[in-house]
């Protein structure tokens, strides 16, 4: 159960610091460049702390899909970026193919 924890925190921490590298501006900022760094390596000791009762492949697979999923709609919320109906079902495809991967944990 602490696995399924430790993913999921790893995925926020990958997810906030994508985000602050949009705000990093090609890490010409300091304080956004330094949370890219502190939050990729959260992300990174979490992720590992989950694989190891995990399966590389269904925790990738999870951590890949929402936080693609979850980054699409960050953009759109606090980046203004456009978003169309494609997209919008992309992400449901996404989301889909994350709920039927993490079906085959057991």
């Amino acid at each position: 159960m602490m696995a399924w924890f430790y993913l999921a925190m790893a995925i926020v921490s990958e997810v906030v610091g994508t985000s602050f590298l949009k705000l990093s501006a090609g890490f010409t900022k300091l304080l956004p460049s330094v949370l890219v760094v502190v939050c990729y390596a959260l992300a990174f000791y979490l992720l590992a702390l989950s694989l190891k009762t995990m399966k590389v492949g269904i925790a990738y697979a999870i951590w890949a899909g929402l936080g693609v999923a979850l980054l699409a709609v960050i953009g759109r919320l606090f980046f203004h970026e456009a978003m169309n109906g494609a997209a919008v079902f992309g992400i449901i495809l996404i989301i889909t193919g994350v709920v039927l991967v993490s079906l085959n944990q057991g």
